[in-house]
């Protein structure tokens, strides 16, 4: 029989090693690096502005707080896929290697719409820096696009660069926000000021001919812009008064819609007096036209079909001036104080 020769020291430990390999045992180096790999993150929710290298793979090692660069603005992602995934794992020696090209890394940083009472907080500061107090004014924006702050910030709204023309209301402005960890965020505001100041309104809809009383009045706030013509200012200046026109609800009390109560009806009988020194006159007429007290009215004789001018002193009664036209009327004596009355 033939001897197998001997086989050297470092070709058997070679043979060992290949054994144990078939037999299933993995070397301990291998289990070193396997316990060291690292693990791709698919879905990372950023908390700021900055992507490092521990939001792409966790066990990342020593370089995991590397920031890599700058990250989506808040509400939005951004997808790094495998390749510059591949690239990255290069660069700063993280043990990974993409799978398939499939492989991604997508990083949201969750947002908030700023919300339009934050803005107008901030705008009224600003208003009041101008020499409006904010209780005094109402803040309207035009168009307001909100800009996105991170969900999880407290944001610091503040508004610069006021342009305000207080004769026509209209602003413009740039609005700021910031917040801890959040780049600051511009954004131009615009929209109008309308001062507010103390007027009698009306309570409801009052339609044309109501004679006001203190229930269809009350003192309220309204845009300055409203009293551009004459109108009320206390409520005694309209109770008591008969509308020209429909007013809507809540609407200042214009003084040129306003008159007394008609106590004279068109086409009305009316009682027409002639009163001069020593002699009173009174006769039979019909309104022409409508009228309250101290208005002047035309007023036609039913029996000549003259028509004259009259001033309304009552309740379906007028007075003619003496100058007027004559009256068809019959005479009587008034013996009680020695004036002749002609009816």
């Amino acid at each position: 029989m033939r001897s197998i020769p001997p086989v050297l020291p470092m070709a058997y430990a070679a043979l060992l090693a290949c054994a144990t390999l078939s037999a299933g045992v993995v070397p301990l180096t291998m289990m070193a690096n396997s316990a060291e790999a690292a693990t791709l993150r698919t879905m990372t929710t950023l908390h700021g502005p900055r992507v490092k290298l521990s939001d792409l793979f966790d066990d990342a090692g020593t370089n995991a707080d590397h920031v890599l660069g700058p990250g989506p603005a808040p509400g939005g992602r951004i997808v790094v896929e495998s390749a510059q995934l591949a690239a990255i794992a290069r660069q700063f020696e993280v043990d990974w290697h993409p799978a398939s090209n499939a492989d991604r890394s997508v990083l949201d940083w969750p947002g908030k719409a700023l919300s339009r009472e934050a803005a107008l907080a901030a705008l009224r500061e600003a208003v009041a820096a101008s020499g409006v107090r904010p209780e005094d004014c109402e803040i309207a924006l035009a168009s307001f696009s909100p800009p996105t702050v991170p969900f999880d910030s407290a944001p610091h709204p503040l508004v610069s660069q006021l342009d305000f023309d207080r004769a026509s209301g209209r602003f413009s402005a740039v609005l700021s926000v910031t917040g801890d960890g959040v780049e600051p965020i511009n954004t131009r505001i615009t929209g109008r000021v309308d001062e507010l100041i103390e007027l009698p309104v009306a309570t409801a809809r009052l339609p044309a001919g109501t004679v006001l009383r203190a229930e269809d009045v009350h003192m309220a706030r309204v845009r300055a812009a409203l009293a551009d013509r004459e109108v009320a200012r206390q409520p005694a200046d309209a109770i008591g008064l008969q509308l020209r026109h429909q007013v809507a609800a809540g609407q200042p009390l214009v003084l040129s819609d306003l008159a007394h109560p008609e106590v004279v009806r068109r086409g009305a009988d009316v009682m027409m007096l002639l009163d001069s020194p020593g002699i009173v006159l009174t006769a039979q007429g019909k309104a022409m036209d409508a009228g309250a007290v101290g208005e002047r009215i035309r007023v036609m004789n039913p029996v000549s079909r003259a028509v004259i001018e009259a001033d309304v002193i009552g309740a379906d009664r007028v007075r003619v001036s003496p100058g007027g036209l004559p009256l068809m009327a019959t005479a009587r004596a008034d013996n009680s104080n020695g004036q002749v009355v002609v009816q």
